[in-house]
């Protein structure tokens, strides 16, 4: 019995060493559907993957709606044309909610332009900016100063439609009517600017400091044709509503304004 088992495993091992030894030759080949040709240089590994390559500055692929606002804001050669344009523009929801496209008020060519955030309720069922409490509450402030709406300034918005209930517009909404914005401001070509309220300030002078920061000193404002205009960043006539504190802040950047003016 001991001798059968002493065969058996002396017969166990060498057919693993056959096995190994053909492992060894490379018989296990043979269980492929065809012989493997050794002539042949082993294929090349594949290359490992890449990251797709950034665009090449200047031709970054716009958004649709982005590059058709840019378009038509850089066709219109006059302000009644930019309205017209801004009218036709369908890249914004914001136009199915809002009653009315809210375009600007005041003397385009009095050298004073004021811009705002967005309309308001009274804005939006008039047509018209800054006409609600804070658009009053603005006008009396610049009469102090001597400035009236129907002689020497011109206002409009960041936005020319009204957010639902009166939200902060977001980024995105900033960004897609900017190209507006800057080609309003090159058409009126005024000799200052005053930027009412956060929204404003940082959209127009690419800023991350907030209102409160940016306030109370000039800036200045680059149109895409490289023309600098000056900027005075002051407090949104509706934050002084709701703050009436701030409105010594405000009366202080209206001086400036004053002195700005006088010393043309």
């Amino acid at each position: 019995m001991a001798a059968e088992q002493g065969m058996e495993g002396g017969t166990r091992g060498a057919l693993l060493a056959a096995l190994r030894l053909q492992l060894d030759w490379g018989a296990d080949e043979a269980l492929l559907e065809a012989p493997a040709d050794r002539t042949r240089p082993p294929p090349a590994a594949p290359e490992p993957s890449r990251p797709p390559r950034p665009a090449a500055p200047g031709r970054i692929a716009l958004p649709p709606a982005a590059a058709e606002a840019g378009a038509l804001a850089a066709g219109a050669a006059t302000l009644a044309a930019l309205r017209e344009a801004m009218a036709a523009f369908g890249g914004s929801p914001l136009r199915e909610t809002a009653t009315s496209l809210v375009f600007a008020d005041g003397v385009a060519e009095s050298g004073l332009m004021l811009i705002g955030e967005a309309p308001g309720a009274d804005e939006d069922r008039l047509g018209r900016p800054f006409v609600g409490a804070s658009g009053q509450l603005l006008d009396r402030m610049l009469a102090s100063i001597g400035l009236d709406r129907g002689r020497n300034f011109y206002i409009t918005n960041i936005l020319p439609f009204r957010p639902p209930g009166n939200r902060t517009p977001t980024d995105a909404e900033i960004a897609l009517f900017l190209p507006f914005v800057l080609r309003h401001v090159a058409l009126a070509a005024p000799r200052r600017l005053v930027l009412l309220g956060g929204v404003a300030a940082k959209a127009l002078l690419g800023a991350r400091e907030g209102i409160t920061r940016l306030r109370g000193r000039w800036h200045q404002v680059t149109l895409p044709d490289g023309t600098a205009i000056p900027a005075l960043a002051t407090l949104h006539p509706a934050y002084l509503l709701r703050n009436p504190a701030a409105k010594r802040d405000a009366w202080a950047d209206l001086l400036l304004l004053r002195r700005s003016l006088d010393a043309d």
